[in-house]
């Protein structure tokens, strides 16, 4: 699923909305919230796709906000909008919001602001460099659920600290800025989390907290990460994908457990050393890469391994077997 541009409602907030946003011209917004979201106009230097955002009007009504039952505006979605700003600090007065899409908008720029540690109700967090893609997560069609998805931007500085004291948080996508410095632990609550920091300049170790509870997306890939990421694994770990692909990770790879689930691996362009697990034999991946690395030794036959071509082990240390060229005696 591609998430369109403003003209057309996204299907993925359709879903997420339907029990808990409503879109209705009989009802008056708060007030408050009104002049939170003419402040965004403004810091946003009044992009003329938000001339319709009048004060003298029912914000309930104006172009993709929605609305609780009691006037209270819990989402925003924009995209597309010719500004050059940086991303609106008055976000973070907007005490009820639970959802916030702001997507391909490249002149949008500078941090993210501290203002977003008071999102209490956030439990998705997008401020990516691309478009949602995929499908949806499950929660999503949940409930009482929070949403903020900002992607296709120029956002730079530190992943805030202050986000992982945002205790609904489960699903966080930052993908694709020029956000810097470390990955903060904590930053992941609840059930059926998502984990998505690709194509930053993110540098250090991945924490450890990240291999606990209920995570089903990690990618972590075209950062500058380093250390030994094994921990992330376990044959009972409920992840379905794993993406490092892109850093300068380091790991012997010989022996790991992958998770049972797991139907998307992508390790390739790293420092991975020893041969090519063979709990791997189990898995039906959809997507399998583990080119550009240091492996050595024969690659494990059987099972769902038929599947992957030569192209997911290339320009390794010294692989061979099926479906590279035989091995020769000292392998």
């Amino acid at each position: 699923m591609t998430i369109p541009t403003l003209s057309f409602l996204p299907l993925f907030l359709l879903l997420l909305f339907s029990t808990t946003f409503t879109l209705s011209s009989s009802m008056d917004c708060n007030k408050i919230d009104r002049a939170v979201l003419l402040s965004i106009k403004q810091q946003l230097g009044n992009p003329s796709e938000l001339a319709a955002w009048l004060p003298a009007t029912n914000c309930c009504t104006w172009f993709n906000v929605y609305c609780t039952d009691t006037g209270r505006v819990n989402g925003v979605y924009l995209s597309s909008l010719n500004v050059s700003s940086p991303l609106p600090p008055a976000l973070g007065n907007l005490p009820e919001l639970t959802g916030i899409q702001i997507e391909i908008m490249p002149g949008l720029f500078g941090p993210i602001p501290t203002s977003f540690s008071k999102l209490s109700h956030l439990e998705y967090l997008q401020i990516s460099g691309t478009s949602v893609s995929g499908s949806i997560p499950a929660f999503l069609t949940h409930t009482n659920l929070g949403v903020l998805v900002l992607t296709n931007n120029k956002l730079s500085g530190p992943i805030p600290k202050a986000l992982s004291g945002l205790s609904n948080l489960r699903y966080l996508d930052l993908s694709g800025n020029s956000l810097s410095g470390s990955i903060p632990p904590g930053l992941l609550h609840q059930k059926s989390r998502f984990l998505m920091l690709s194509n930053n300049k993110l540098t250090g170790e991945i924490p450890r907290d990240y291999s606990n509870g209920d995570i089903d997306t990690i990618d972590l890939s075209h950062n500058r990460l380093t250390g030994n990421p094994s921990f992330l694994f376990g044959i009972a770990k409920p992840m379905t994908k794993i993406d490092l692909s892109w850093n300068e990770l380091e790991f012997d790879m010989t022996h790991v457990m992958f998770p049972f689930h797991l139907t998307y691996l992508d390790l390739s362009h790293n420092r991975i050393k020893g041969r090519v697990a063979k709990s791997l034999k189990d898995l039906k991946l959809s997507n399998f890469n583990v080119s550009y690395n240091e492996l050595c030794g024969e690659i494990p036959t059987g099972r769902y391994m038929a599947g992957h071509g030569a192209d997911c082990y290339l320009h390794n240390k010294c692989l061979c077997g099926t479906p590279l060229p035989p091995c020769s005696g000292g392998n």
